[in-house]
């Protein structure tokens, strides 16, 4: 008789531009668990045992009370509707969750923050380089925090390719991180929870640094605790 496989733990990731969703795949997998990744037009959500919000346009100001900024995209009602809806039920069941990018901007809207929709700084925090995963600023971390607790250190070298960002921060969230030159939040958590962290940067595009990696690391000893 064969020894049966181990049992592979779910990772949900909603997705608009299925091109661009091979890094997060790759992490996911690296973590030693199993993606599932769905386009936001899909109405019946499969089964997941975990939720990573993935990067990508920018978040509807209207969710947060603002008219659009002139630099602002087009809103993806369709994406801001379901990821919302993930969230909210992977919060209320105490599923871990990861957000990335776009990603922790939208879960600071969702509870009830609000966004700069075009930093001051852009040339420091929109870097596009051959090589994503090249750090090109430094965050100093909370001592004390979820993100503090995986770094092990006081400040991080991050790569960077956003122009929004955290403004107030939503309800029953922690500042984790903020940008070493200019103050802007560049990570947050939910302590209520097990584990919901959120971070500005990408470090999918980061995971042969070991501090990187560990991001999804905990993540997936989140899911499988």
């Amino acid at each position: 008789m064969k020894p049966s496989s181990p049992r592979k733990h779910t990772v949900l990731a909603i997705y608009r531009d299925l091109d661009e969703t091979d890094p997060y795949r790759q992490a996911i997998l690296a973590a030693g668990l199993e993606p599932v990744l769905v386009p936001a037009g899909t109405v019946d959500i499969p089964p997941h045992e975990g939720l990573m919000l993935l990067g990508g346009s920018d978040v509807d100001p209207a969710l947060y009370g603002e008219r659009p900024h002139p630099e602002t995209e087009p809103p993806d009602p369709e994406l801001d509707a379901i990821e919302t809806r993930v969230l909210k039920d992977a919060v209320a069941r105490n599923l871990p969750v990861l957000a990335i990018c776009r990603g922790v901007q939208l879960m600071n809207v969702v509870f009830g923050g609000t966004l700069n929709q075009h930093v001051e700084h852009v040339a420091r925090h929109r870097v596009n380089t051959a090589d994503r995963g090249l750090p090109v600023h430094r965050v100093i971390i909370e001592p004390g925090t979820l993100l503090a607790s995986i770094a092990g250190k006081s400040t991080w070298a991050v790569n960077s390719r956003h122009h929004q960002a955290v403004a107030s921060v939503g309800e029953g969230l922690r500042v984790s991180a903020v940008n070493m030159a200019d103050g802007i939040i560049e990570a947050l958590e939910r302590p209520a929870n097990r584990f919901v962290l959120g971070v500005q940067w990408h470090p999918e595009n980061q995971v042969r640094d070991p501090g990187q990696i560990g991001i999804f690391q905990s993540f997936a000893n989140a899911i499988k605790s």
